[in-house]
């Protein structure tokens, strides 16, 4: 088999539009049928604010791949100097169920999630298109310095202002200069939120903080999944779309929290084959807001590990392994 680290993804480089298209791929696969993904169980002890995540699927299509991602969240981390996600993902051959490869890094779950994104900020795109875009953001860590590279890498031409609210210091060191002028950091998120048209959540929030309507039309990517209070729901009403409801609508969500407290249910929301594959978006007023609610699916972790294990045996990059 073959072991890939941090280092051996960052030699393959994450090219975002063919990661994006593999995520696409995948949803093919969804409306198709051609996957398999039980509930993710979570192993807590001690410290309820930690958690261990087991995420097995298969997918089908051309990507045809079996595997798991075990994926350890300890948010107190970051006050020791610690990365706050450790993930390895390993993949199966589909038909023997040998092991094929080790991919031990959390990198491989920062671009999925990018990743995943980045295919709804293209689909939105296409739907309404503006000149430029405004981006707002909270939270600053890896995961949302991946999101904001995907997004500036793929749509630099269309992202004008972007405004980033983190109450710790932002180090926009890794962005080419050409980005890093166009950054704002501001000292409140109402300042990140209020405005724009691309507005993500990535922070490690436990209860939600934000009360306010969003701009009409607004694509809100609630990454996190625990930002916004109830509050939001009139606005949002007709646009949510979740990745998985079975997955998302538990372990405090804000969607579990819309559902047990304001009604809202599964047959209410918007699956990403709708969005990427159907043509519900063109039945949604202009100026309603659309919110995408991710919880993470086990089947792009694999598809997003059989991609980089392909591309790294092609190019002689990692650590083969006997058997």
């Amino acid at each position: 088999m073959i072991y890939l680290n941090e280092s051996h993804l960052n030699e393959v480089g994450i090219p975002w539009e063919e990661t994006i298209a593999v995520i696409e791929e995948v949803v093919r696969c969804l409306e198709s049928g051609e996957f398999v993904q039980p509930i993710k169980p979570y192993l807590r002890y001690h410290n309820p604010a930690n958690r261990i995540i087991a995420m097995p699927a298969f997918v089908g299509g051309d990507i045809y791949t079996a595997g798991i991602k075990w994926i350890a969240s300890f948010p107190g981390n970051i006050d020791r100097n610690l990365p706050r996600a450790s993930s390895v993902v390993i993949l199966n051959n589909a038909e023997t169920g040998e092991p094929q490869a080790i991919i031990n890094t959390a990198l491989l779950s920062c671009i999925r999630t990018a990743s995943v994104t980045g295919s709804v900020i293209k689909r939105y795109m296409e739907h309404r298109p503006r000149e430029s875009y405004t981006l707002g953001m909270t939270g600053f860590g890896p995961i949302g310095r991946a999101h904001l590279s995907m997004a500036l890498s793929m749509w630099s031409d269309r992202i004008g202002t972007v405004k980033l609210y983190d109450p710790r210091p932002a180090d926009l060191q890794f962005l080419p200069e050409a980005y890093r002028s166009r950054i704002e950091t501001v000292d409140r998120w109402q300042d990140a939120y209020l405005g724009a048209d691309l507005f993500l959540t990535c922070t490690v929030a436990s209860e939600p903080y934000i009360d306010l309507p969003p701009k009409g039309g607004a694509l809100l990517l609630n990454i996190s999944l625990r930002d916004f209070k109830n509050d939001i729901y009139p606005h949002v009403r007709s646009g949510i779309v979740v990745d998985e409801w079975e997955e998302v609508c538990r372990q405090n969500t804000d969607i579990e929290r819309l559902h047990l407290q304001e009604g809202l249910q599964k047959e209410m929301t918007h699956t990403l084959v709708d969005l990427l594959l159907g043509d519900w978006m063109d039945t949604l007023p202009p100026e309603e807001p659309v919110m995408f609610n991710p919880m993470g699916m086990a089947v792009f972790d694999v598809a997003m590990g059989r991609y980089y294990a392909d591309k790294a045996l092609a190019a002689n990059i990692g650590q083969l392994l006997p058997a």
